[in-house]
């Protein structure tokens, strides 16, 4: 008899079937910590892809979601590559513990194949409705300060983004990159008449950090300067010390 038998059921459809109980939020918190051990005796994707709902929860108290998520996230660093599709599956399909899922592939992969996925998932939700920013300004943050070329490109549509906060993690991604092709949509969204102060605050910034000009929007541009920002002669954005 092998240890699925004595689950119940073959690796894969054990697994499946123990995610009432991973997810279980109210009740004996020992019939959910069992399932999440017995999920991390599985060497099948599919426990991986079981485990990783226990961060989309939190339980009472806080002591004991922390210890649960932490073990949740030795068990799947366990599974080696076989995690990674079930890590970048989840990533892609769900809003919430993007920063766990992030640590995971952190865990698991060189930095770069990580930043790249962070890129794609950029990619795939500038695309499609967010009700919820975190994701974005998770995955926007987690690119800043990274050199991936592709990195610019999947970062500018979130300047048209409807959160404010979505707008400042892109902002705050793009000045230190300096790419030439936002210095126009930053100074749109700098200029534009309902654009919330905090935003502009952040659109200065990134002019600043990028170098960029403000020619052709000078004028603009100088009604909406505040300290410690001014244009120098050339018209680029500066901070006083």
């Amino acid at each position: 008899m092998g240890i699925f038998d004595i689950f119940g059921g073959s690796g894969p459809e054990k697994a499946l079937k123990l995610k009432p109980k991973v997810t279980q939020k109210y009740g004996d918190p020992a019939s959910r910590q069992k399932a999440i051990q017995q999920l991390g005796e599985m060497k099948f994707p599919e426990a991986v892809s079981v485990l990783l709902q226990r961060y989309t929860f939190t339980v009472e108290p806080l002591t004991t979601d922390a210890d649960e998520k932490e073990h949740v996230f030795e068990l799947i660093k366990g599974f080696g590559q076989e995690a990674v599709g079930p890590i970048t599956e989840f990533l892609r399909k769900n809003e919430q513990a993007t920063s766990w899922a992030l640590r995971l592939l952190e865990s698991l992969l060189p930095e770069q194949e990580v930043t790249r996925i962070a890129v794609d998932t950029l990619v795939h939700l500038s695309a499609q409705y967010q009700r919820d920013p975190e994701k974005k300004v998770v995955l926007l943050h987690f690119v800043t300060g990274r050199q991936e070329p592709s990195i610019p490109s999947a970062v500018m549509p979130f300047l048209e983004d409807m959160a404010d906060d979505v707008k400042i993690a892109a902002l705050k991604a793009l000045g230190p990159l300096k790419h030439e092709p936002a210095r126009e949509p930053i100074l749109t969204l700098l200029t534009t008449p309902d654009t919330a102060r905090r935003v502009q605050m952040g659109a200065l910034e990134a002019l600043h950090e990028s170098g960029f000009s403000v020619d052709g929007y000078r004028e603009k541009v100088e009604r909406l300067l505040t300290e410690p920002f001014h244009l120098d002669a050339q018209g680029v954005v500066q901070r006083r010390s």
